[in-house]
């Protein structure tokens, strides 16, 4: 049972995640492999829009996937994209990466391999992990700039649409820790974090959501 208090602050953190960044045409979409296929299906509405003219799909498996995406995040991913009226000559597949740092570090060799100039991103993700990717591409790829997108969905959408709460929970519990320990680590830039926000983190690690917590989650300095 989930109390109202866990419930509170778990939308105080999908809030926090989103960045609101306005939607523009950039040199490439790339969409961050996860469980969730909204990302693709967010990805190639954007393509269709002419937000970008190609798209990188990214990630391999996680012990979250390997079931549901036998053949590899990205590769569902662009399969999606393809039933969605993608062509697939916009597509390019990085089958490789296992975290948000390699799908960054990988997609750009994977462009320049490509020659594909790129000045601007559209960073495609789970709704609430925007600021985590954010972070995280700012550090590795400062050179360009980068505009976020995921589905603009509430918090309660997203949970029914997953119809699994604790998982919801949890993985925004680990986005947040990563956001809080990270950059100390060199994984991504300092981002501002509330008091408010802290709290409710708090709360929810002590309240048990702690399943994708890094190990440093269990220190409470």
């Amino acid at each position: 049972m989930i109390s109202q208090q866990s419930w509170t602050d778990a939308r105080r953190l999908w809030d926090f995640q989103q960045m609101g960044h306005e939607v523009r045409p950039c040199s490439v979409a790339i969409g961050l492999g996860s469980h969730d296929l909204g990302v693709a299906e967010v990805t190639a509405a954007l393509y269709r829009d002419g937000m970008a003219p190609v798209v990188v799909f990214t990630g391999a498996t996680s012990r979250t996937t390997r079931e549901r995406m036998p053949r590899g995040e990205a590769e569902h991913y662009r399969e999606r994209a393809l039933e969605l009226g993608v062509p697939a000559d916009a597509i390019l597949v990085e089958p490789n990466a296992r975290n948000t740092g390699e799908n960054i570090r990988f997609s750009r060799a994977l462009l320049a391999q490509q020659g594909i100039a790129v000045s601007s991103v559209l960073l495609v993700s789970k709704p609430y992990e925007e600021r985590r990717a954010y972070a995280t591409a700012r550090k590795l790829w400062p050179d360009v700039e980068w505009v976020c997108a995921s589905a603009p969905m509430s918090f309660s959408e997203y949970v029914a649409a997953i119809g699994d709460e604790h998982l919801v929970i949890d993985m925004l519990v680990g986005a947040q820790q990563r956001l809080m320990v990270y950059p100390d680590q060199g994984f991504m830039i300092r981002q501002e974090i509330s008091t408010d926000v802290e709290t409710a983190y708090r709360r929810l690690v002590d309240d048990g959501f702690t399943s994708r917590l890094v190990p440093t989650a269990v220190a409470r300095d």
